[in-house]
């Protein structure tokens, strides 16, 4: 079955995970955990999502996040991309690291929040990494010691889910403890991985599709929540509109963006494919990736090819191109399909 396109907008809740290729591990040592939780951080910092739960497993990631003004696809490929690469440098490996593209689903608030920070943050226990609540306290890979106060991790939202146990935080934390303890032999619950009666993986306009009748979207893996809050989707569609701009810009070819993006820097096509290092090629160069990848969404393979690059440089590319998004985006809406 091929697979579905992401929902996403601005303040949903997803719950997001990702595996290693073949079930290999992706942390191989805490130097790797540290990276990963550093590149989150920073997504955090910046105001890109709000992160509620976490935990780092040897072969596998869970995150519970809210997303802000920056899509998720955005946000999870400068986590991925940028980790995968780092890995494979520390561990003198190539090729890729995570089985197919990570998964998303998007999460009814009210009804699975507080069940989803729970379920994420036991899963050191259930996989054998801590003992009892006593070393999941002090297991540093996982939001959990953040909301008891063995760990201080200022970018992890932790008031939002502790004003859910109540007004002091002493009385919040222990309230959360007993929350936890209680779900401690509840084991894995199919449910909260992807399911519903409709479950969730990125954009608004996606969702669409399914507007075929309740029955077509009982089983689908992209939302998790009841009927209403799948009605509700379904109402937030049809009020809005696939805005002109995101469909003009799927039309773009690589050629017809790098020939723009040229023309708006002054350098020529051809110095693209010659090595230069000249602070206007390199900042071209910049400016193509970070639009091709980040803002249109496409493959950094295709437009790698057109340059004359590897896709590697191009994904870091696309990140020097980041310094500069809002002058690159008034850019790439001046161009023509």
């Amino acid at each position: 079955m091929p697979r579905g396109p992401r929902l996403d907008a601005p303040g949903v809740l997803h719950h997001v995970m990702a595996r290693g290729i073949m079930r290999q591990p992706i942390f191989r040592t805490d130097a790797d955990r540290d990276d990963f939780v550093q590149r989150l951080a920073r997504l955090a910092e910046a105001q890109s999502v709000s992160v509620y739960a976490w935990a780092l497993l040897p072969n596998h990631f869970h995150v519970l996040l809210r997303t802000g003004q920056q899509p998720l696809a955005r946000s999870m490929r400068s986590l991925l991309t940028g980790y995968a690469g780092a890995f494979n440098r520390r561990h003198h490996r190539s090729g890729h690291l995570f089985q197919n593209r990570y998964k998303s689903i998007v999460c009814e608030e009210e009804v699975y929040l507080l069940e989803l920070v729970r379920y994420l943050h036991l899963n050191p226990l259930r996989a054998g990494i801590v003992s009892d609540l006593e070393g999941l306290a002090c297991y540093a890979y996982s939001g959990h010691g953040a909301l008891v106060g063995t760990y201080r991790y200022a970018w992890q939202d932790t008031a939002a889910v502790l004003g859910q146990f109540g007004t002091t935080r002493g009385r919040a934390r222990r309230e959360y403890l007993r929350f936890v303890e209680a779900g401690m032999n509840q084991g894995q619950r199919v449910e909260l991985q992807g399911g519903g009666l409709l479950r969730s993986a990125g954009g608004w306009e996606a969702v669409q599709e399914l507007r075929r009748g309740r029955e077509q979207y009982a089983g689908d893996e992209r939302v998790l929540g009841s009927s209403a809050f799948v009605e509700r989707l379904r109402q937030d569609l049809s009020a809005s509109a696939v805005p002109e701009g995101r469909a003009r810009r799927r039309s773009f070819s690589e050629e017809g963006l790098i020939k723009h993006v040229c023309q708006a820097v002054g350098v020529a096509v051809g110095a693209l494919q010659g090595g230069s290092r000249r602070a206007a090629v390199s900042r071209a160069r910049a400016g193509i990736a970070y639009l091709w990848v980040e803002w249109l969404g496409h493959s950094g393979v295709t437009i790698a090819r057109a340059m004359g690059m590897h896709p590697v440089t191009i994904y870091e590319a696309a990140r020097r191109g980041r310094h500069e998004a809002a002058y690159w985006e008034h850019v790439g809406t001046t161009l023509k399909p």
